[in-house]
């Protein structure tokens, strides 16, 4: 997966090479993905939907823009598939700040955000649908939506542009969709423009050593020390003591350089560890969009008595 991630994103003459043999297998993938968005009925839940994804594969900052828009609201929920977790079905991971379960049941991506959003409630489900409903029930009054812009539902899209040298479809690329899709989304945006990454180190030590497991680790590059070692595990990855011990062992660092992502699945190791925070500035049109939506969305209700069609 490392391999694909590098030659998706820094392709090498070697992948154009690649690309253009899976090219009919990705001329027929960005067809079907293609008629399946088009052909699609949205359906409404009776609740305001915000997702905030993106059209390729990989990490793009969905995780903490989702943390800065949801953490405005009191009664907002979060739904995400919980990928990688050991447990099925529709799992509340924490409710207002209280976290029910562990972060092998919940998965990283969604402990993180229990861990982040005391004022929210964090749900994981394989079935977004159901997903929903369980918001509805423990009265959440919106719901942010990680990477579902391919669901067919009535929602505010916000989409991640990420520019890149290869946009072609996969195999070849890694665009789940073709790009003129992201005409139909409600608002995109760009780092740097729409929003900026603030990073800092707590706790930075003498000899640290980068130990993560997220999607792209190769965009940490620019916030990091130079020179120090750098180890890459697949996303998701549920770390091991042997894999850690082997890497101290061999480097000797006064600290472990990790991401908040990571941490959540460290802690219970007992190294020490030196965290990579990040924070999101989001430019204020953003997020004055998503509140014109969620309140339009409550004055049309109102207005009609009813749940909007």
């Amino acid at each position: 997966m490392r391999f694909f991630e590098k030659e998706w994103y820094n392709p090498s003459f070697l992948h154009w090479s690649m690309a253009f043999l899976f090219l009919p297998f990705s001329l027929l993938y960005c067809a079907v993905a293609s008629l399946k968005k088009i052909a699609c009925k949205p359906k409404s839940f009776g609740i305001p939907l915000v997702s905030v994804g993106n059209l390729i594969v990989g990490g793009s900052g969905k995780t903490p823009i989702v943390i800065e828009l949801a953490k405005r609201y009191e009664n907002a929920a979060v739904v995400l598939r919980g990928y990688k977790r050991t447990s099925k079905g529709t799992i509340v991971v924490s409710t207002r700040g209280k976290i029910s379960c562990n972060v092998e049941e919940s998965g990283d991506e969604a402990m993180l955000l229990a861990k982040s959003l005391p004022f929210a409630t964090i749900i994981v489900s394989e079935n977004r649908d159901k997903g929903i409903q369980k918001a509805k029930e423990l009265g959440c009054k919106v719901v942010f939506l990680d990477d579902a812009f391919h669901k067919c539902y009535e929602k505010f899209d916000i989409l991640i542009d990420i520019e890149g040298k290869n946009r072609l479809c996969l195999p070849s690329g890694p665009y789940r969709l073709p790009r003129f899709f992201l005409l139909q989304a409600d608002i995109v945006i760009k780092e740097n423009q729409d929003f900026t990454r603030r990073v800092t180190i707590t706790n930075p030590t003498e000899k640290m050593v980068l130990v993560t497991a997220i999607a792209n680790p190769d965009r940490l590059k620019r916030f990091i020390p130079k020179n120090i070692p750098t180890y890459y595990f697949c996303d998701h990855h549920s770390f091991t003591k042997e894999e850690l011990e082997e890497i101290v062992q061999k480097e000797h660092p006064t600290s472990l350089l990790v991401t908040r992502k990571d941490v959540v699945k460290l802690q219970k190791f007992h190294y020490n560890y030196s965290i990579l925070e990040l924070k999101i500035d989001i430019d204020e049109k953003v997020i004055d969009r998503v509140d014109r939506y969620i309140k339009d969305f409550y004055a049309k209700k109102d207005s009609n008595g009813s749940n909007p069609s």
